[in-house]
């Protein structure tokens, strides 16, 4: 006799497909926290549809891992509307953004990803699209050169970025609605992990699951990622069940300590601890210290530190703050580079 689980995961294939199960939330209710954002999204769609219009242009910007691409997916699925995507340094020339543009019907949704690296001369295309729906292309060179007016369908532009501050003034402003994606709470969290434990059919006890929301970084996309790796460790290791000691040793030789800090991040404050002396030390200089790229410093482990206080930011550089001499004075035994052992 089946259970009730089988019959709500046969229920998931048949929405998401036999082949894999898609962790992603298809439905707005489904999506978990970013309230704010949801509520906002929900009144814009409904109002949207109301007045048989297409939604107007969208902006989607933070951290990466949190679900720009997701909420993407469920506007149009939500709207009714086909979704193009594609990514900013995809898109190379003119040419390029016309021929989407011109393939797109009424009300569909193109998705741009990465939106601050689009090309300033693409993006000067760009502007009498979003505002007129028309595309002004010139034909030929020299005198003989004339300007020709495309008329495109009522569509909707989606754009993500994680680093909203290189977008263009008169790009940002074309954007009818501007959300800001935030970190998710550890009990978010929680409730994502369990919602993919369940649907990859994982045991998971309950302080295990909390366990591994602590140390997501309060990213969705790392919680999955995690969740599947401590599997991993449950099945080879364990009973195939994730308990909360299955997680904390899985996590401890992934190199992820309580605070969900990776070698990566603790390698960068002791570098700045031992050798600048708390700094401050210039992002360049600091890139160069750890070997490791200034935009993966500046994107993936600067925000998180940052937000958890362990780092500051001043005009001189990056700075260490007293929080993060406590985390290493109580955990004295960490080494940088395999040799260094004095923080002071």
């Amino acid at each position: 006799m089946q259970k009730k689980e089988d019959f709500i995961v046969q229920d998931l294939k048949k929405e998401w497909g036999e082949s894999e199960i898609n962790l992603r939330p298809q439905k707005l209710q489904h999506f978990v926290g970013q309230a704010s954002v949801k509520n906002n999204l929900s009144i814009y769609i409904q109002a949207a549809l109301k007045r048989n219009e297409p939604i107007d242009h969208i902006l989607l910007y933070g951290p990466p891992g949190l679900g720009k691409t997701t909420l993407a997916n469920i506007i149009a699925k939500e709207m009714g509307v086909d979704i193009k995507m594609t990514s900013g340094p995809v898109i190379e020339r003119a040419g390029d953004l016309a021929a989407i543009l011109t393939n797109l019907k009424e009300k569909d949704i193109l998705f741009i990803d990465e939106v601050h690296r689009l090309n300033r001369s693409v993006e000067e295309i760009l502007y009498p699209a979003l505002e007129d729906f028309a595309l002004d292309i010139l034909i030929g060179k020299g005198p003989s050169a004339r300007s020709v007016r495309i008329d495109l369908p009522k569509f909707t532009l989606i754009a993500a970025t994680t680093r909203t501050g290189l977008i263009t003034s008169p790009l940002r402003s074309r954007f009818g609605v501007i959300s800001r994606i935030g970190y998710y709470s550890d009990e978010e969290l929680q409730e994502i992990i369990g919602r993919s434990a369940f649907i990859l059919q994982i045991r998971i006890e309950e302080k295990a699951s909390m366990e591994i929301a602590r140390r997501s970084r309060g990213t969705p996309r790392i919680a999955n990622r995690l969740l599947k790796r401590i599997r991993d460790y449950a099945q080879i290791k364990g009973e195939g069940i994730i308990s909360q000691a299955m997680a904390i040793f899985a996590l401890k030789n992934m190199g992820i300590d309580d605070h969900g800090l990776c070698d990566i991040d603790k390698k960068l404050l002791l570098t700045i601890l031992n050798k600048f002396k708390g700094g401050p030390v210039g992002l360049g200089t600091l890139a160069a210290s750890i070997n490791e790229d200034k935009e993966t410093i500046c994107d993936v482990h600067e925000p998180y530190l940052l937000q958890k206080g362990f780092l500051s930011r001043t005009p001189q550089g990056r700075k260490t703050t007293e929080l993060a001499y406590q985390y290493f004075y109580k955990n004295q035994h960490q080494q940088l580079d395999g040799g260094a052992t004095s923080l002071f």
